[in-house]
């Protein structure tokens, strides 16, 4: 709704009030307002405006009296019958019956669009009321061609935020909220609506993760490799690059392009078909890399078959694809850093190692470390390397539905793409989402580039 500032330039072109009597305008239009939307507007002479937020309040009133009830009632029992068979006669017909994943689905749209009409029942009420007080000082209220001007012309920051954020709700929250009610039911592939019907749990998959030991040593043992892939697979890949960039922007080497062209070859190639050769260059029995060892002398190595092994390639694998792109990043940093620094360190006598201590690192990590946040927050959901190279391999029979290589969102994939333990998925999911969250926020918050721009 609109917001107008008294100032000159937003009334210049408002004309004087006939209406000269003291009328508590504001009042009225505020109470009007909060009994049915757009009364306030119409009160207000706003006659175009006031009847599309009275069409906007039937249907806000449908949406209240048919399907919030309704919504309540499917996320409450997600469906009170389930879907059989009854005989008509000598004849058994399928009788549909409630599908609880889609009444909480329908649930959950329902209340969010019902939050959206409360937001905006609010600001209609704010904007009655406002444009009552420019009433009571003898100012003509905007007509509709007025407000569509100011709105497209003062507001447009607002309007062009307001639709990414509400894809935001709709396609980030929305799903995040289900997948948390989800962690809260029986949903598995052995209770699948509309022939059964999910029901309310609690918090027992909770319980099952950490009470059953085959369910805890495979979480505990899954998010351990996970954290210990996630550091090593950022720290490789970052020290790989800062080495990288600088080696190449060093003074003296000659065909710097060729170089660089080079080191971005495994970055320009498609990360799917790179994840692919390099599974079939490590094969432990066909893979070219042990038949070059063999012809050393040196015996094969199982690079995917053993857990240790395999855990070592798919960080060398990750660290081949990643480490061009920190190079790059790297690269950029060092072209804006002021080679007056340098020229001053060499005349206190500084050596290569004291500049690229005190003066290249820090002005790098000042850029990066964000980035380096971000990168780790990254290669916890490394889907595809892990995926693509391992597929989790080698088995491991301690645990559940995981391999000794699978980090979180690959067990999670296998519970829910495999296996159908959506609930016990969706709990990984959560602790995915715990984790993520409190780590990037709190590490961002801590940066030195963030503090600097917050100060700014």
């Amino acid at each position: 709704m609109e917001e107008y500032n008294h100032t000159k330039e937003t009334y210049s072109k408002l004309k004087p009030s006939i209406d000269k009597q003291n009328r508590p305008h504001s009042r009225t239009a505020l109470i009007l307002s909060v009994f049915v939307m757009g009364l306030g507007q119409l009160y207000n002479k706003q006659y175009t405006k006031g009847f599309l937020m009275f069409l906007f309040y039937l249907f806000s009133l449908y949406t209240a009296i048919f399907k919030v009830p309704h919504a309540f009632w499917g996320i409450v029992t997600l469906g009170t019958k389930s879907s059989h068979l009854e005989k008509v006669g000598r004849i058994y017909q399928n009788v549909p019956g409630d599908h609880s994943i889609f009444l909480l689905i329908q649930g959950l749209i329902t209340l969010f669009l019902f939050f959206i009409i409360i937001i905006a029942y609010i600001m209609i009420m704010m904007d009655a009321y406002k444009i009552g007080k420019l009433r009571e000082k003898g100012l003509n209220p905007h007509t509709f061609k007025q407000t569509l001007h100011y709105l497209f012309e003062y507001k447009f920051p607002f309007f062009a935020l307001s639709i990414p954020m509400l894809g935001i709700l709709f396609f980030t929250v929305l799903p995040i909220l289900f997948m948390v009610l989800i962690a809260f039911t029986d949903y598995t592939r052995n209770n699948q609506p509309p022939a059964h019907l999910v029901n309310w749990i609690g918090l027992k998959a909770f319980a099952d993760i950490f009470r059953i030991k085959a369910w805890a040593n495979t979480f505990y043992g899954v998010a351990s490799w996970t954290l210990i892939w996630a550091i090593f697979s950022t720290l490789t890949c970052f020290f790989g690059g800062f080495a990288t960039a600088l080696l190449v922007q060093k003074k003296g080497i000659k065909i710097k392009k060729v170089w660089q062209t080079i080191f971005i070859l495994p970055f320009a190639m498609p990360h799917f078909v790179s994840a692919l050769i390099l599974r079939n260059m490590f094969n432990g029995q066909f893979g070219p890399i042990n038949q070059y060892l063999k012809l050393l002398g040196i015996s094969p190595v199982p690079w995917l078959s053993d857990p240790v092994w395999a855990k070592i390639t798919v960080l060398i694998i990750n660290f081949w694809m990643g480490f061009p792109v920190t190079m790059l990043m790297v690269m950029g940093i060092l072209t804006t850093i002021n080679k007056e620094m340098y020229e001053a360190a060499e005349l206190d006598g500084a050596t290569g190692l004291q500049k690229l201590r005190f003066i290249t690192y820090p002005s790098v990590m000042i850029t990066m470390t964000p980035l380096l946040i971000m990168q780790f927050v990254t290669n916890i959901n490394n889907f595809n390397v892990i995926f693509l190279t391992t597929g989790g391999s080698p088995t491991n029979g301690d645990y559940m539905y995981a391999g000794s290589t699978d980090i979180l969102i690959t067990w999670l994939y296998n519970l829910t793409m495999l296996e159908g333990k959506y609930n016990f998925a969706s709990v990984i999911g959560i602790f995915i989402f715990i984790l993520l969250a409190v780590y990037a926020i709190f590490n961002l918050r801590n940066t030195k580039s963030f503090k600097e721009e917050d100060i700014h």
